[in-house]
């Protein structure tokens, strides 16, 4: 579906489609704000113009908050979902001014939104490293104040928002009775944004932090607790479940064995197999000409130079590969004992190794392949979300029955 010109843009905003069938997006508007964006326009122009379609929501939930919540309740998510689309292409360091003002726009937006309702959301302290995580606690629509129930935590990658997550599967888990824990770690949403906290490989120590401010609640059914990790969170989500036992079961969409090896591909396609069976290690000269390739490529440049260098707390393209080396599950497989999930759509490069990820599991697994007939073959199955979730959480129905 091609709504802008440049491909990028494309890329993220067909984000928005993806969040249709969550309520936080309708495909006229969408192609509204395509039909809004100037000709030639830059990333500061893509920005603007899905700000302003953020800010638009924003001044009607005020004019309607006190006699219209649940209205109110959609125009905050719409201004969330946007806020999110524009703040994509402003990703990188040093942090622009925009980043900043879009993210904290889209979180109060989320952060009003959420909190709207017959079941309102309920931030929860989760300590960790000496910061706070920024969590949501999200009931299920049926459920009763207090009344135990199963619990999905969702398990964001490298640049969505606590928003997105909630459009992904969140709020369709909790329509399917399931309370939702939304967070961000370190290399994540706020953490990334106002302190500069890069990623970190050992996953566990977070989802455990998680874990623990959820474990002693009385509305929280100890014995059926999921993690879902979505994009990067293919990895960090199994490497979590490597350690934290707590877990009853654990999705990965897709299953990513290690950021090394997508590198590795990466430099392969770009320069040589000997140079990719080479890293970490990676000489000058070959790092020049391989950020000059990466710089002339608009998806690449995003990709590695802004978005991967940020989260990573990289400087240069040697630091990246090697801040990203010690994320991978070699030696953790046989210490994943709940039940397992993958996904795979047929064309995500991400999701090229999901077979071979679970033949090395020993624990449950299942693998369910999505295709581009069903509409649902590329990344993340972003274009065919309903389908994911349905069988996702199906499979959990069955698993925790």
């Amino acid at each position: 579906m091609q709504m802008f010109p440049d491909p990028l843009h494309n890329e993220f905003a067909g984000l928005a489609t993806a969040y249709i069938t969550s309520g936080a997006a309708d495909y006229g508007e969408i192609v509204a704000i395509a039909n809004a964006f100037q000709d030639g326009g830059d990333d500061g122009e893509f920005y603007a113009t899905w700000s302003r379609a953020a800010a638009h929501h924003v001044e009607q939930a005020a004019a309607l908050q006190a006699g219209h919540p649940l209205t109110a309740r959609g125009h905050l998510l719409r201004a969330a979902a946007y806020y999110g689309i524009a703040i994509k292409v402003m990703f990188g360091k040093p942090v622009d001014p925009r980043m900043t003002d879009g993210f904290d726009k889209c979180t109060a937006a989320f952060d009003r939104a959420i909190v709207l309702g017959a079941r309102p959301g309920e931030r929860l302290s989760v300590p960790f490293d000496g910061h706070g995580l920024p969590t949501w606690f999200i009931p299920a629509v049926d459920s009763k104040p207090g009344e135990p129930r199963p619990v999905v935590i969702v398990n964001n990658g490298y640049d969505g928002t606590l928003p997105d997550c909630y459009f992904g599967i969140g709020k369709a888990a909790t329509e399917r009775g399931y309370h939702v824990v939304l967070f961000d770690g370190p290399g994540q949403g706020a953490l990334l944004v106002h302190q500069g906290i890069a990623l970190i490989a050992d996953w566990e120590r977070v989802i455990t932090a998680v874990v623990s401010a959820l474990i002693d609640r009385g509305d929280v059914d100890r014995n059926r607790i999921a993690l879902h990790g979505w994009s990067l969170g293919g990895y960090l989500a199994p490497r979590a479940a490597s350690a934290e036992h707590r877990l009853a079961a654990v999705i990965a969409d897709p299953p990513l064995w290690s950021m090394g090896d997508g590198m590795r591909s990466l430099v392969r396609a770009l320069a040589s197999p000997e140079l990719a069976d080479s890293l970490p290690a990676l000489p000058d000269d070959a790092a020049a000409k391989l950020m000059g390739v990466i710089m002339n490529d608009r998806g690449l440049e995003w990709r590695v130079a802004k978005r991967g260098f940020w989260a990573n707390g990289a400087d240069d393209l040697q630091g990246y590969i090697r801040a990203i080396e010690p994320f991978t599950l070699d030696g953790r497989a046989d210490d994943i004992r709940c039940p397992f999930l993958g996904a795979q759509a047929e064309h995500d490069p991400l999701a090229s190794g999901a077979h071979a990820f679970v033949e090395r599991l020993s624990c449950p697994t299942t693998l369910l392949q999505f295709t581009e007939t069903e509409g649902a073959g590329d990344h993340c199955e972003i274009q065919n979300r309903w389908l994911l979730n349905t069988k996702v959480l199906d499979w959990l129905d069955d698993t925790f029955a």
